[in-house]
């Protein structure tokens, strides 16, 4: 196989990852819904994060996965416990205080413009003119989706805003310190870091106690299969294959889809403001995708198209000197 059709396979595989992670990650608000009906928010972020560990571990195990060792033993564990323990342990302690799952991720829909803040000094990844107007665009959207809801739960806005933070400081974090983590081995110790986090948490809270054991373990089993093993190794499949800031951008889309879920699912509907926020929240991707219209390589990244015009260049270099033609 060339080189340029390295680089298609690579495009045509992005293009199916990226809408499966959105469809799944949006899926994680509607189950933590479904979840918190039946368990403490706590004890529901404890037992995913314990459930999905072990999984992930045994089948690092079994699959002789490298695990990781010093000191990037350690970055895995941070970027863990910011992507993980707090993320989640905060999202869903906002679900518990009332915040719908739907607004939760309107709020969590800024992790872009969070993203792009922290991955120009860390990573060095500039935005361009247009992807900062999509980014301010798409963070009005999500403001001028929540803003009826400080008056209903201001805590859990406030933990929600956390989460954010976390998901978004963990994000660049791995990007910079662990890019070449092994996907399985490195997601179960992210797991493990976080669950002792949790599990004091729940104690120090008093969060123990089931109250619906088939709705807890539904949804349990969703979000352990769905949400933690397979969303999360989605996740670091695609911050290894592509820039932060630009994985990031998916988050924008999220809060369309969990609405959209949240309504078939759960029956809930949209007030006039959160339907505004989320048109701006859309229009907001397309710009901060800063895609050109065009073929397949019109959709390529930069990094991309030098690879491609590089194999175009080496392949006219081997041709004989009669059969050149400029291009």
């Amino acid at each position: 196989m060339t080189t340029s059709d390295t680089v298609s396979a690579r495009a045509r595989l992005d293009s199916v990852l990226s809408p499966l992670f959105v469809v799944l990650w949006s899926s994680a608000f509607v189950a933590g819904a479904v979840g918190l009906r039946g368990a403490p928010a706590l004890l529901l972020t404890f037992a995913r994060f314990a459930v999905a560990g072990v999984l992930l571990a045994g089948l690092a195990c079994a699959l002789h996965r490298r695990w990781p060792r010093g000191r990037q033993l350690g970055h895995i564990a941070v970027s863990g416990l910011l992507m993980q323990a707090v993320q989640f342990g905060a999202l869903y302690a906002a679900m518990g205080l009332g915040l719908p799952g739907g607004v939760v991720a309107l709020v969590q829909g800024l992790n872009p413009a969070v993203i792009a803040l922290l991955a120009g000094p860390v990573l060095g990844e500039r935005a361009s003119g247009r992807q900062c107007w999509g980014y301010g665009v798409g963070a009005a959207g999500v403001l001028l989706a929540v803003s009826d809801q400080w008056s209903h739960s201001p805590l859990g806005v406030l933990c929600a805003v956390v989460g954010l933070v976390g998901l978004g400081a963990g994000t660049v974090y791995q990007k910079r310190f662990v890019r070449d983590m092994d996907v399985l081995s490195g997601t179960a110790v992210q797991f493990a870091a976080s669950t002792p986090v949790l599990g004091v948490a729940m104690l120090v809270f008093g969060q123990l106690s089931v109250t619906d054991w088939g709705t807890f373990g539904v949804a349990l089993a969703w979000i352990v299969l769905v949400n933690s093993v397979g969303t999360f190794v989605l996740l670091n499949v695609m911050l290894r294959r592509g820039a932060a800031s630009r994985v990031g951008t998916l988050f924008f889309l999220t809060p369309s889809v969990t609405a959209a879920m949240c309504w078939v699912a759960l029956g809930r509907t949209l007030s006039p403001l959160e339907l505004a926020g989320l048109a701006l929240g859309g229009l907001g991707v397309l710009l901060a995708a800063g895609r050109r219209a065009g073929g397949a390589e019109g959709r390529l990244s930069a990094a991309a198209h030098r690879a491609l015009h590089a194999a175009h260049l080496r392949a006219w270099r081997q041709r004989p000197l009669g059969h050149r033609r400029c291009a």
